[in-house]
């Protein structure tokens, strides 16, 4: 990789990280349906909570993925530099966030796995337009170019163990429309009554 790339891909790594801050905002509000209702676009999201390798803590990342029969994939697309490709490879307990649901689950790095193109292909094609950022159309390259531009990319397969409930899991946020929507209420009811 030369400096110029490895310059593109920082600040693509930067860009991702401020993207996915306000995309788990929404999850956590409640958008989750939203935010999967037009996936041609905007790609087939879940949000991935896993153990932090050093601090012990629990961290959040969204990712695009794909549904291929009972099991959830995805691609740590920059590859073995994820921190959440490297969290997962030291603790494979995870919860997964469903645009309808929320499970226990396992990871597992399944890279060389002889059905790999296909299953990236299937993960390229879920992402919506971010394939097409890095120059990848899944749509349309031959298995020899697909292998080469996702060489570095790590695919990691879950399995859903227990369905979750309660709190903590997604929507956590959501109660917090009901003061804004009160607060909105009041204050339309207020300009009403002063006109």
């Amino acid at each position: 990789m030369t400096t110029m790339d490895a310059q593109t891909e920082l600040r693509y790594r930067q860009a991702f990280k401020r993207f996915n801050f306000y995309m788990l905002w929404l999850w956590r509000l409640g958008f989750r349906r939203w935010i999967n209702c037009w996936p041609r676009p905007g790609g087939r999201v879940m949000v991935i909570t896993h153990t932090g390798r050093k601090s012990g803590l629990r961290r959040r990342t969204p990712v695009n993925y794909a549904l291929i029969g009972d099991d959830l994939y995805c691609v740590a697309g920059f590859g073995q530099a994820s921190d959440w490709f490297r969290n997962i490879q030291a603790n494979s307990q995870v919860e997964l966030w469903l645009p309808d649901s929320w499970w226990a689950g396992t990871a597992q790095d399944i890279s060389s796995d002889p059905n790999r193109l296909y299953l990236v292909r299937q993960v390229l094609l879920s992402t919506g337009m971010v394939a097409s950022l890095y120059g990848i159309d899944p749509r349309k390259m031959s298995e020899a170019a697909l292998d080469q531009a996702t060489a570095d990319y790590r695919l990691v397969r879950f399995r859903r163990t227990s369905r979750l409930t309660g709190r903590g899991g997604p929507g956590d946020l959501a109660w917090v429309w009901i003061p804004v929507s009160l607060a909105a209420l009041l204050l339309y009811l207020a300009s009403r009554r002063l006109r």
